[in-house]
């Protein structure tokens, strides 16, 4: 991917306890969009640097699904299970009200509806509030696994020459909403699953609703299995673990998955076949558009469904170029952005 950010923007108001960052990568093909998350993190830096990777997946991930937006991101700095909301949230909305569209907000990693109402009160650049789209029946959930779903079907029939699920070893890392909507559908289709989340109960929940066996989450990257599905934080494909992979496939819900460019380049390297993060998990940033656009449920499930179009057109980019599957969908996104 290439690196380059139209505003990176730090904010703070020490008597509210609030510290945020706002990183906006690119508005050529549209306002920024992307969600806000609310992570404790181990330093500012690594803060900076997730709402930087953040927001650039977003550019890519827009412009190969064909939505007319950009990329950004926001990131509040806190313990999203501790604390008032309401001041922060609404701090936050302030700001992006300044910039006045540039960049539009929704719901991520730690924040929730009842947040992005705070952010509501203080600017219409916000997505995902009560009795939106995105907010009901949790769709932006459902549709993002549903995405990474029918990502899995395509990849296993470039793989193995046929989509069907049925019996295949589907090891999937992280039961969050998107994780655990994933097994439903994998599940209802004869998949065999592997599983594994830092939460006991929601493990054990998987255990009971899918059959699934259970595995330590230190163990999962190295368990035999057709497909490794990454539905937790990002960075799982790195130095260290790469090497430990038992997989022909590797096709999940997870931002960011290669820690770095190269990254991409060590799964070719070993024959096995990476879907693309930002192509196969764009059901979210499909529901927000679709919402923004005043679509419903049903139009946003149709726009989903191309995710196994876009991704076999990957596919077959890097096949016929003899590049990872990584370089081709950056080569793709690239172009349809113009950089």
């Amino acid at each position: 991917m290439k690196q380059s950010y139209e505003q990176l923007i730090f904010l703070q108001d020490r008597s509210i306890g609030f510290k945020a960052i706002i990183a906006i990568h690119n508005t050529k093909l549209g306002p920024a969009l992307g969600g806000c998350r609310m992570w404790q993190y181990t330093s500012d830096e690594n803060a900076v640097l997730d709402a930087l990777r953040l927001a650039q997946g977003m550019t890519y991930k827009s412009a190969i699904s064909g939505l007319p937006y950009g990329g950004g991101k926001a990131v509040i700095l806190g313990n999203p299970s501790q604390g008032p909301r309401e001041l922060l949230f609404r701090a936050l909305g302030q700001k992006i009200h300044e910039l006045q569209g540039a960049y539009i907000t929704g719901m991520d990693l730690g924040t929730t509806v009842s947040d992005m109402d705070w952010v509501r009160l203080e600017t219409s650049f916000v997505t995902d509030i009560s009795g939106s789209l995105g907010a009901v029946s949790e769709l932006t959930a459902k549709m993002t696994a549903y995405g990474v779903y029918l990502g899995i079907k395509a990849s296993l029939k470039r793989a193995y020459g046929s989509e069907a699920v049925k019996n295949k070893i589907i090891a999937v890392q992280g039961l969050g909403k998107v994780g655990y909507q994933l097994c439903r559908f994998l599940k209802q289709d004869g998949a065999q699953l592997v599983v594994t989340d830092i939460n006991p109960k929601l493990l054990k929940k998987a255990v009971d609703d899918f059959g699934a066996s259970a595995r330590k989450p230190h163990d999962i990257i190295s368990v035999p299995c057709d497909v490794f599905s990454p539905c937790a934080l990002g960075g799982i494909l790195n130095d260290d673990t790469i090497g430990q992979l038992n997989c022909s496939i590797i096709a999940g819900a997870a931002n960011n998955q290669l820690a770095e460019s190269r990254h991409g380049e060590m799964i070719h390297g070993l024959g096995i076949l990476y879907a693309p993060d930002y192509v196969i998990n764009a059901g979210g940033i499909i529901v927000t558009s679709v919402e923004l656009d005043g679509g419903d449920a049903a139009a946003a499930q149709w726009k989903t469904e191309k995710i196994s179009d876009t991704l076999t057109k990957v596919f077959s980019m890097a096949d016929a170029q003899g590049i990872s599957t990584a370089e081709a969908a950056d080569e793709i996104a690239e172009q349809l952005i113009g950089s």
